[in-house]
């Protein structure tokens, strides 16, 4: 009986440097209660990813009504105000989405711009009568005596506070500074928002460059927990701004999303778990205009309420400006609600559990349902007396589809640099460098990458494929493109891994 043939040795192929990323679930649209038409006519004229649109609305929603009120939660009350980060490439019709969500603030800011100039015409010719008569009181007090100046410190009293100057309008920035924000904050409206479409240029401004990063991360962590803003600077002295509320959407690019996910001060000082984050799946390559659908009722209806909402005076102090928002309880059935969900939370963040390696971002899941469903509870009715337990189920279902957006993405932002860039190079190689071999020259005159045009990180990374089984280093002097090589590589094609 013949012996049966050796089975061929068959080496495994190159490796992924990269594990991809699992699809995260599906955006639970209908959690959004009063909100879920008007995302999803968004939707129907963009065909971008229903979460874009949504996490739109959710930042409008809670900078209308952040200043009215505070959520019951099982620590204590808190704000309604909600960060969002929104990731998604360039082209996912980002800005497209935000804009008519967006359309009603612009329109109210727009409006109250012109007022105030009107406003402040006459608190110039209000204050210059002011100055002239205060100027007269102090010169005669400082030519009379006794007397005199009693009449004259009299006469002051009776002037009266220099009057102020009519508030700033503007409800939102894009890239402020910490001293910028307070400034806005002082001298304009208690409630406020940071909104940016293109947010990479607010993380990666002044206020978040290394000189400025742990000021402006504490500050935002500060106003997210309803805490005042103090500041101390030599020349303008120390003041404290109490009752400032603010709501942040940032939406960004992945490249940017995940530079700023692995910088240990942001996730470090809590800055990142304060923040409902979501990554899409894209849709570019399936928005066609046969399937795009309007729905201008929905879109009306959303921009009538939010323009209500701005038009309903906010409860403060005249002159601090100091917001005074009431106490928006939760039923009884809805803190039952609250209690199981962070009770289920917790027992996930134990080590080995599904939720150990995102503590941060767990610990705060039972606080964000409280807010979504204040957020969605005075959307309805800005007197409504209480958080119901539908609103509550609906802040708990958006919170779990947001914790576990985190968690997914979690692993993706501790990616090293230096992987990264072999990321890059390989695909680069792989769909668009024609030849089948490589030089390292050829990476730093080409490559599409600025950092990989620098010698060093381009073999670091041709070190990288290399050893993953991507590149096969040829022996010195193999003839590449006509001449003798000293140094040159392979490129192995993968079938299987792309």
């Amino acid at each position: 009986m013949n012996a049966p043939e050796p089975i061929p040795f068959k080496t495994e192929g190159p490796q992924p440097l990269l594990r991809e990323t699992p699809q995260g679930a599906a955006y639970p649209v209908h959690a959004l209660g009063p909100l879920q038409k008007a995302v999803e006519a968004v939707q129907g004229m963009t065909l971008a990813p229903v979460a874009i649109p949504a996490q739109s609305a959710l930042a409008v929603a809670s900078l209308a009504v952040q200043g009215h009120a505070d959520v019951e939660t099982l620590g204590g009350s808190s704000p309604l105000s909600l960060y969002a980060l929104t990731i998604a490439e360039s082209g996912a019709r980002k800005s497209s989405c935000d804009k008519p969500l967006m359309a009603a603030l612009r329109e109210y800011e727009r409006e109250q711009a012109k007022a105030q100039r009107e406003e402040t015409e006459a608190w110039e010719n209000a204050h210059a009568l002011w100055k002239g008569e205060r100027d007269r009181i102090l010169a005669e007090a400082k030519r009379g005596k006794g007397e005199k100046r009693a009449a004259a410190q009299a006469d002051l009293n009776a002037l009266g506070a220099e009057p102020a100057a009519p508030p700033s309008p503007d409800r939102t920035v894009t890239e402020p500074t910490f001293e910028g924000l307070t400034r806005l904050f002082a001298q304009g409206q208690p409630s406020l928002g940071i909104f940016s479409d293109e947010g990479g240029q607010f993380l990666g401004g002044h206020g978040m460059n290394s000189d400025n990063r742990q000021k402006t991360l504490a500050a935002l962590n500060d106003l997210w927990g309803g805490n005042p803003i103090r500041r101390t600077r030599q020349g303008d002295g120390a003041f404290t701004l109490y009752g400032r509320r603010l709501a942040v959407h940032l939406m960004v690019q992945p490249i940017v999303a995940r530079s700023f996910m692995a910088d240990p001060l942001a996730s470090g000082t809590g800055f990142l778990p304060r923040f409902l984050m979501c990554e899409p799946p894209s849709t570019i390559g399936t928005r066609f205009h046969a399937d795009m659908r309007r729905d201008d009722i929905a879109l009306c209806g959303f921009s009538a309420r939010l323009r209500e909402i701005l038009e309903t005076p906010m409860p403060m102090d005249p002159e601090t400006r100091e917001l005074d928002p009431r106490p928006l309880p939760l039923s009884r059935k809805a803190r039952a609600l609250l209690v199981r969900f962070s009770d289920a939370i917790e027992a996930q963040q134990a080590p080995g559990k599904d939720l150990s390696h995102v503590t941060g971002y767990a610990s705060k899941a039972a606080e964000q349902a409280a807010r979504i469903a204040g957020v969605l509870t005075l959307w309805q009715s800005l007197d409504a007396p209480e958080v119901q337990a539908e609103a509550m189920g609906r802040g708990i279902e958006l919170a779990q589809y947001y914790l576990g957006e985190a968690a997914r993405l979690a692993d993706g932002a501790t990616v090293s640099d230096e992987i990264e860039r072999a990321e890059t190079l390989r695909k680069w190689l792989l769909k668009s460098w024609p030849e089948a071999e490589i030089l390292p020259r050829d990476v730093v005159r080409l490559a599409p990458v600025r950092a990989l045009r620098e010698s060093p990180k381009a073999r670091a990374a041709m070190g990288l494929l290399e050893k993953h089984g991507w590149l096969v280093r040829l022996p010195e002097g193999t003839i590449v493109r006509g001449a003798a090589r000293k140094e040159a590589f392979q490129i192995v094609r993968s079938a299987d891994v792309v």
